[in-house]
């Protein structure tokens, strides 16, 4: 089986793959970057769905729905595929419930995972154009109030790294961060729930 994956997800997805060989799932990884413009996201999908397909028994996506309004919802119904549910890959790793208390408790809630943490220069800084224009940053982030760094990792060593990165990546946004530890069980959970034989819910 093979699992078109976001980039973004793609290393923790690998990781709970190898862990359980009885999936038989292969992960295949799409640019992380589609998420700065997710109105290309499902003609991608379906690009890479198409390569693979003659390949694999069982297609399956490795995405939420990730800002795509329901394409990639029209792409499964249409080509008879499989989705990760939930909203966005925050309702993966938190759950949807954490997620929605909060937004609630404090709507102007910018979240980072590991990956963004990792490539908070590339996928933030360089792509919104702040390393160059950094006066940007009251345009974009004014209504923001804190940064909340979801945590995968539960390694020591990499954790310590990942929260300089996060307290930086805070610092440069001009907003405090919090920590909350997620883990990865929530995705882990949800593959496993893809990979297994039956139907799968679609929509998050």
């Amino acid at each position: 089986m093979a699992l078109v994956a976001c980039g973004a997800i793609a290393r923790p997805a690998a990781e709970a793959a190898a862990r359980h060989a009885e999936w038989g799932l292969d992960v295949h990884p799409l640019p992380p970057l589609l998420h700065n413009q997710p109105q290309r996201i499902a003609a991608a999908v379906e690009e890479l769905v198409g390569e693979l397909a003659p390949r694999y028994g069982r297609v399956a996506v490795g995405y939420a729905d990730c800002g795509t309004y329901g394409a990639l919802d029209a792409l499964c119904a249409r080509l008879d595929l499989e989705r990760l549910p939930g909203l966005h890959c925050y309702d993966l790793f938190a759950g949807p419930s954490e997620i929605e208390t909060m937004a609630e408790a404090e709507p102007g809630t910018y979240l980072l995972t590991d990956f963004l943490v990792r490539s908070f220069a590339r996928t933030v800084l360089q792509e919104l154009g702040l390393d160059r224009y950094p006066e940007l940053r009251e345009e974009y982030f004014r209504h923001y109030t804190r940064v909340v760094w979801l945590v995968q990792t539960t390694d020591p060593a990499e954790t310590a790294e990942l929260r300089a990165l996060a307290q930086e990546a805070a610092e440069r946004l001009g907003l405090p961060l919090q920590v909350r530890p997620t883990g990865t069980g929530g995705l882990e959970a949800a593959i496993g729930a893809l990979v297994a034989p039956g139907p799968c819910v679609r929509t998050g």
